[in-house]
């Protein structure tokens, strides 16, 4: 079963006195596990798209199921919720809490569950600190690390509550070219060994390469999915045109 499926979503937004389309009827299907890049331009819609998957932001109409979940018309405390327990976040701007320290920033969306006991967070806490590399670095604080290190903690962050799916929307653009790498195989080694779910909103030629799944969006509309194979990408439209439901990557 897909763990994310967007059906039939429209996003309108009001800009002045005219409504602007950021997604115009997108479908899709999302298998678990997969390490997914939604690329295109600038406008393209590909943040909005993210949005829209992580419960940040609700369609104007159409339906998004999180893991079999319907979360249409739901409260933003049941929003809230599903997020907490669902999905993790990774921005390019790292989004940490200045006066926390690392591990206090891990351990922050943590504080949300309230069956964890405080030794349970301590312990998810050091497990993926140790997993990104930065366990002597926790009582860091964000104004101690460097950019490659505070996307770390990022990252340990969004997995901390155990997130079957992390959404990151350019984590590689404040970053340079070489630990930008870095980054992105230690989020691939993630992937691969806990099978969690990546998608990515980027124009990062680097995220593309790396991605065994590629939706290409253009003007609030996806114009072909990419399913890496040995040999390279294999690309095929919107397959709706063929009489399937949804596109499924």
């Amino acid at each position: 079963m897909a763990i994310v499926q967007v059906k039939n979503v429209i996003k309108r937004y009001r800009l002045g006195d005219q409504d602007v389309t950021a997604l115009n009827d997108v479908s899709l299907s999302i298998e678990p596990g997969v390490f997914l890049a939604i690329a295109g331009p600038s406008g393209s819609g590909k943040s909005t798209l993210l949005n829209v998957i992580g419960c940040i932001d609700t369609p104007t109409s159409g339906s998004v199921f999180i893991n079999g979940q319907d979360v249409s018309g739901q409260t933003p405390d049941a929003l809230a919720d599903l997020r907490a327990r669902t999905i993790g976040f990774i921005f390019q701007t790292f989004n940490l809490l200045p006066v926390l320290s690392a591990e206090e920033n891990v351990e922050y969306p943590l504080l949300q569950l309230p069956e964890l006991s405080k030794a349970d967070r301590q312990k998810r806490v050091k497990h993926y600190l140790a997993m990104v590399g930065l366990r002597k670095y926790a009582t860091h604080r964000p104004n101690q690390l460097s950019g490659g290190q505070r996307q770390r903690v990022a990252i340990a962050r969004a997995l901390a509550t155990h997130s079957k799916i992390v959404l990151a929307d350019e984590p590689t653009a404040n970053l340079d070219r070489k630990t930008g790498e870095n980054i992105l195989r230690l989020m691939k080694q993630i992937n691969r060994e806990s099978e969690t779910t990546f998608v990515f909103s980027t124009h990062d030629r680097r995220v593309m390469n790396m991605a065994d799944r590629l939706v290409r969006i253009e003007d609030g509309e996806i114009k072909a999915l990419g399913v890496r194979k040995d040999d390279g990408w294999v690309f095929v439209q919107d397959r709706r045109d063929q009489g399937d439901e949804d596109p499924e990557v």
